[in-house]
């Protein structure tokens, strides 16, 4: 599991580390680290062009000593010190190493124009201009910087230097992935000691690039984080496996409350999320022309036909419901959602069902387990929040969204989270931009249902549905069909060395 820690965090510990070591460990392995994975990204080192963006904090220290190193073995690096404060070690051991530098701080005019032209001409652009402290919109000269990194960067076409952002990218809140202002758009960020929130949750994720992790020691001095990620082992390790005692019922029961006369594939999708993704039995209630999708496409599913009025006495016996994809919202869904949050088992509400209860938050008042997955809009409904400022930070908005709903909350985006009252967050950290297409969100809330049905709790169930969900959605073009038909592989993909195991 990956662990990411806030900047208070971070300096707490590295203030105790730092207390036990000889002065300047922590920056020497931290700058190492740096400009071995710098080494890697350039190929060879002999010749290659480096420019460093120098503040005045220790990121600063930490790029003038990769960029010693590097000079050492033959690059031509040149330093933009743009901060009020220089890190004068560092800066001493790259002149030492023959790099060269160009203070822009007392600069009247031209600085400009003489950093637009070394940065256009770098083959690596090392980024240690603001750190893990930086908060809000950065200042000049630091935002024009930023601005001509991106320009010259040349991200649309596919040209221009690489961006190796030092521990944060400048301009990106490390604790709660803020992006205020001009940022940095970093190819890889090099962090140090932990992972930070704001490098793994958007809009920050999408400045990072690729993470690379340096151990310098820190592990022993973090407290309990804030934010974590599962990994592969780690939702394999969740993962329910049938042995010889395992019948259907053992194995969960899921209930598909979905669909309507105008959205019959919704219904289609969540109950093929929930088969493909090894429910014991699926059970499916709805009206007749989904009725009839469901029938034709899942001969597996055990179909009721609700008619107007009737409840889901008829249903059977389920272990959790997964209610609301294409739904509707009229007065007979109404009727539906609030007979299926007064059952007592666990139950994921998604889509149309989440605009219903945003019209009653009491319906969310139950015993049993309660997963709501909604996407920024509808958190927008449920919360009474503009959607643009959960979007600038879901971090604070999907903690807020567990203390007033108290349920357990999926929120989807571009990078999807999972909250629990007491529990810190979990980032999903699979998936891609294709996943942002028409019914992706029907195939993981029938995946999240059968998690629920064998026995996973609600936090738990949501972590493991995004991860396959991602790892079915990985590669493009997709529709929600193609994520569905992935589903199978991927469990197998994961379950396979358990059984081999045994």
């Amino acid at each position: 599991m990956l662990s990411a820690h806030t900047s208070d965090q971070v300096r707490t510990a590295e203030a105790a580390l730092m207390a036990k070591l000889p002065h300047g460990t922590l920056m020497d392995r931290a700058a190492t680290g740096l400009a071995v994975t710098c080494a890697a990204l350039l190929g060879g080192v002999y010749g290659s062009r480096v420019v460093l963006l120098v503040g005045s904090g220790d990121n600063g220290g930490d790029a003038l000593f990769a960029g010693a190193r590097l000079a050492a073995r033959g690059a031509r690096v040149e330093a933009v010190l743009a901060g009020i404060r220089v890190h004068e070690a560092g800066l001493a051991a790259l002149r030492r190493a023959g790099g060269r530098v160009l203070d822009i701080r007392a600069a009247q005019d031209g600085w400009r124009e003489r950093a637009r032209a070394l940065l256009g001409a770098a083959d690596l652009v090392m980024d240690g201009l603001l750190g893990i402290g930086g908060t809000g919109a950065p200042r000049e000269p630091y935002s024009t910087l930023a601005g001509l990194t991106r320009e010259a960067s040349g991200r649309a076409a596919g040209d221009g230097p690489l961006v190796v952002a030092v521990d944060v990218p400048s301009g990106v809140d490390a604790t709660t992935g803020r992006v205020e202002g001009e940022a940095v758009e970093a190819d890889v960020t090099v962090t140090f000691g932990t992972y930070k929130p704001g490098l793994l949750v958007s809009p920050g994720a999408r400045h990072a690039g690729r993470v690379e992790f340096v151990d310098i020691g820190l592990g022993p001095y973090t407290p309990e984080p804030e934010v974590t990620a599962l990994t592969g082992a780690d939702v394999a390790a969740l993962l329910p496996r049938p042995d010889a005692t395992s019948d259907k019922y053992r194995r969960g029961v899921v209930g598909v409350a979905a669909g309507s006369h105008g959205y019959t594939g919704a219904a289609v999708l969540a109950v093929g999320g929930a088969v493909r993704s090894g429910a014991g039995m699926v059970r499916y209630a709805g009206v007749a022309e989904p009725v009839a999708q469901v029938r034709a496409r899942w001969p597996e599913a055990v179909i009721t036909e609700l008619k107007p009025g009737q409840g889901i006495g008829e249903v059977g016996r389920v272990q959790a419901w997964v209610l609301g994809p294409g739904l509707g919202t009229g007065p007979e869904s109404l009727e539906v959602v609030r007979a299926v949050l007064a059952s007592e088992v666990p139950v994921l509400v998604d889509a149309d069902a989440l605009t219903l209860v945003a019209q009653d938050r009491s319906l969310l008042r139950r015993t049993a387990p309660v997963l709501v997955t909604p996407h920024a809009g509808e958190l927008s409904r449920l919360l009474g929040v503009p959607r643009e400022r959960i979007e600038a930070d879901p971090l604070d908005h999907v903690r807020r969204a567990v203390a007033e709903l108290g349920v357990t909350v999926l929120l989807k985006g571009s990078t999807t989270l999972v909250a629990r009252d007491g529990l810190p967050v979990r980032v999903n950290l699979t998936g891609s931009p294709w996943l942002a297409t028409a019914g992706t969100g029907d195939v993981l809330a029938g995946i999240a249902g059968t998690l629920l049905a064998a026995g996973l709790d609600p936090y738990d169930a949501a972590s493991c549905a995004a991860h396959l969900h991602g790892l079915a959605g990985a590669d493009g073009p997709l529709s929600a069909w193609d994520v569905l038909e992935a589903v199978q592989g991927v469990l197998r993909s994961l379950l396979e060395p358990g059984f081999r195991s045994r």
